[in-house]
C-alpha cells in the first residue's frame, strides 16, 4: 500500500511538471520575438518614450523602438495571433541570436542575400530602395553625378552589409574602414573623417532630414552602382526551415498594398528622433 501511495504521488508530481512545462511554453509560444539594432532610422531607432505608438525594448531599461521596422512587425505579430516583443540587438548578433532561438525573426532593414540565405530563411521582400551615398552639403562631391564622379573620395560603408562591398565600384576610391553603425558614420562625414557613405535612399533621407549640414548624392540609371534587387530590397528572416512561418508572412505582407506602406515610411522619416 505504501509503495502505491508512492506511486500515486510520484505521477501526480510528474503530472504537475508537465502541466508547469506545458504552460511555460504556451507563453513562449505566445510571443514574437523580434531582433533588431533600433538604430537605423527610419527603419528602426531607440527612443525614450511611447509617444508615437512606439515598443517597449524588453532587453532595455525605459527604452522604447519606432521606425517602419517596428509598424511591419506590427502587422506581422497580429497575424500570427502573438504578443509582439522587440529585443535590441547589435547587427552583428542578429543571425546568430535567430539560429540560437534568442529571437524569432529578424525585420532590421536586411538584405536576403545569397549568403545569408545560406544560414537563415527570408520572406517576401517588404521594402525596396536604391543606394545613394551621404556627403557633407557642401563637399565637392556633393555636384556628383555617377559614382566615377567619386574617385579619389574616402567613402565607406556599414560592417557586414552589402553597401561596404560596393564600394569597390568607385574606381580609385579610398575604401575606408567599415564602421558598425549609421550614427557613426554621420559623425565621420560631418566631421570631415570621410567625404562620404553608402546607404539606402530613406535612411539617407532620415541622416539629412536630423543633420542639415548632410546632403545625399543619388544616381541616374547607369550611372549608379551596379546591384540585384535582393540586395536593396528587405525582407524578414526567421530560422532555417520554418515554411509555417515564412508562409503566414507571407499572407501577412501581401496584404499590405504599396500605398500603405509608402505612408507607413513617410510617418517614420516625419516622427524619427531628430539628432
Amino acid at each position: 500500500m505504501r509503495h502505491s501511495m508512492k506511486l500515486v504521488a510520484l505521477v501526480l508530481i510528474v503530472a504537475l511538471a508537465a502541466t508547469l512545462m506545458a504552460g511555460c511554453g504556451a507563453k513562449a509560444s505566445n510571443e514574437l520575438k523580434v531582433g533588431l539594432e533600433c538604430n537605423y532610422a527610419p527603419f528602426n531607432w531607440t527612443q525614450s518614450d511611447d509617444s508615437n505608438a512606439a515598443v517597449v525594448i524588453s532587453n532595455s531599461q525605459n527604452e522604447y523602438a519606432g521606425g517602419y521596422d517596428v509598424e511591419v512587425a506590427k502587422i506581422l505579430a497580429a497575424k500570427l495571433g502573438k504578443e509582439l516583443v522587440i529585443v535590441k540587438t547589435e547587427w552583428d548578433g542578429l543571425i546568430p541570436a535567430l539560429t540560437s532561438g534568442k529571437i524569432d525573426a529578424i525585420i532590421a532593414g536586411m538584405s536576403p542575400t545569397e549568403e545569408r540565405k545560406a544560414t537563415v530563411d527570408f520572406s517576401d521582400f517588404y521594402y525596396r530602395s536604391d543606394l545613394v551615398i551621404v556627403v557633407k552639403k557642401d563637399s565637392p562631391f556633393a555636384a556628383a553625378k555617377s559614382i566615377a564622379d567619386f574617385s579619389g573620395a574616402k567613402v565607406t560603408a556599414q560592417l557586414n552589409t552589402f553597401h561596404y562591398e560596393v564600394v569597390d565600384q568607385i574606381t580609385g576610391v579610398s575604401k575606408e574602414t567599415a564602421m558598425d553603425s549609421f550614427p557613426a558614420m554621420v559623425v565621420a562625414v560631418s566631421s570631415g573623417k570621410i567625404d562620404g557613405y553608402i546607404s539606402e535612399k530613406p535612411g539617407a533621407v532620415s541622416a539629412v532630414a536630423s543633420n542639415p549640414d548632410l546632403t545625399f548624392v543619388e544616381f541616374a540609371p547607369g550611372q549608379g552602382f551596379t546591384y540585384a534587387d535582393e540586395n536593396v530590397a528587405i525582407s524578414v528572416a526567421v530560422k532555417k526551415g520554418s515554411a509555417d512561418m515564412i508562409k503566414s508572412i507571407n499572407e501577412a505582407l501581401a496584404g499590405v498594398s504599396q500605398a500603405q506602406r509608402d505612408t507607413m515610411m513617410e510617418n517614420a522619416i516625419k516622427t524619427q528622433p531628430v539628432g
